[in-house]
């Protein structure tokens, strides 16, 4: 006859083969770990292969582990019993809990659930990109109270960092880091640190990469209160430093994120990533105060551009697509859309680019004579970012891509 403890992992084959395990969760730890609390484990799919997730709950901090399903069923049986005496299995329908006593008496209990998670794998992978409301250092940065319940006032900044994470997962999984099992993540303008925190969270726990975050700002109070809260939690490879984006020494980047970065304070941090050789530039930039007084309104827009807002409106269209084209022309893909704003403005556009393989084509000469076409267009003397590349030799002349256009 099978003891309690083989029909309880009997059901969780079944009910993972039947797709109905929510999760497991394994409590009253007897380990040598004074800190662990618990352990919660889900089935996600990770690039494609079903997996066991492994929540390993600290007090101070969670850290994860993603393993394929043979070798993480082995783990669990291995740590039922031996380091837990409590195993939970919830379904959609009911609990199941396996009790161990301290003399060793194994006893299986049936009740019925009152778990409302969704079991789809389709929602758990897309709830692997995304952070979890019990994460620690959403707590110490006040997104959410001692309870770990979002504190009602920061409803909109936890929508924020999410969307920030969804958009980063997804420019993560097209770039060439995909395969990278290091990255280094350099941050400009992080301020308190929610997305600093957040894309460090997601890195090293989620995807368990080998990741180094490095927030900088030029407060030196927001440097010390992000430093002291990493340190709290006992969290490596994210430190925050002090600098200003226009001579930080960053060595090599893999992600270069400036968020609100103003007028072209944004220009010098994508120089920052062009020239570091990031795989990932991501920019939501703030004013366009050097391109609007160069403009002349061309016939015949004059009458629609005499109005100052829509001028405004022109200078930033003009500002960021320069941006945009300029990263084309440095090997860059790039896209231009809203994002929603992150400092509660109506500053919510954002600048993605990716790196384009080795081998790609080189669509240089095509896009700098676009670029020289607009300028020229549009009266334009100077782009900061281009003024920049120049410097460095990293672009032809205007009178070089004019030739090349003529071609």
């Amino acid at each position: 006859m099978p003891t309690p403890h083989d029909q309880f992992f009997s059901l969780v084959h079944e009910h993972l083969n039947q797709q109905t395990l929510v999760k497991l969760v394994l409590g009253n730890y007897l380990g040598p770990i004074t800190d662990l609390v618990r352990v919660q484990v889900r089935p996600v799919t990770i690039k494609g292969q079903a997996c066991l997730s492994f929540v390993h709950r600290h007090q101070t901090k969670d850290i994860i582990k993603n393993l394929p399903v043979d070798e993480g069923l082995k783990a669990l049986q291995s740590m039922v019993g031996q380091e837990f005496r409590n195993a939970h299995l919830l379904t959609p329908s009911e609990e199941i809990q396996l009790a161990i006593s301290k003399k060793g008496k194994a006893t299986l209990r049936f009740g019925k659930s009152e778990n409302n998670e969704s079991t789809s794998q389709e929602h758990n992978r897309q709830k692997e990109r995304l952070l979890a409301l019990d994460r620690p250092f959403l707590t110490a940065l006040g997104v959410t109270d001692a309870k770990q319940t979002l504190i009602p006032a920061m409803s909109r900044k936890w929508k924020q960092i999410n969307k920030f994470i969804e958009v980063f997962s997804s420019a993560l999984a097209s770039s060439q880091l995909a395969k990278s099992p290091n990255i280094h993540v350099v941050d400009f303008g992080s301020g308190k640190g929610y997305l600093t925190f957040a894309i460090h969270d997601y890195l090293a726990n989620s995807l368990a990469l080998n990741a180094q975050v490095t927030g900088v700002d030029l407060k030196q109070d927001m440097v010390e209160l992000g430093n002291t809260a990493a340190s709290k939690l006992g969290l490596q490879g994210l430190r925050f430093d002090h600098g200003d984006v226009r001579n930080y020494q960053a060595g090599t980047v893999n992600v270069m994120i400036a968020l609100h970065a103003c007028d072209i304070a944004t220009d010098y941090a994508i120089h920052m990533g062009i020239r570091t050789g990031a795989d990932i530039v991501m920019c939501s930039p703030c004013c366009h105060k050097q391109i609007r007084p160069q403009l002349l309104s061309p016939h015949p827009l004059r009458p629609i551009l005499q109005h100052g807002v829509h001028l405004g409106q022109e200078a930033e269209m003009l500002t960021d697509g320069l941006r945009a084209l300029l990263l084309e022309a440095c090997g860059y893909d790039t896209q231009v859309f809203e994002f929603i704003s992150l400092e509660h403005t109506n500053k919510n556009k954002m600048i993605l680019a990716t790196k384009r393989a080795s081998g790609a084509p080189d669509k240089a000469a095509e896009t700098l004579a676009q670029i020289q076409d607009i300028k020229s267009f549009y009266q334009i003397q100077e782009h900061c970012l281009e003024s920049l590349l120049k410097a460095e030799g990293r672009l032809p002349s205007a009178s070089s891509a004019k030739t090349t256009h003529s071609v």
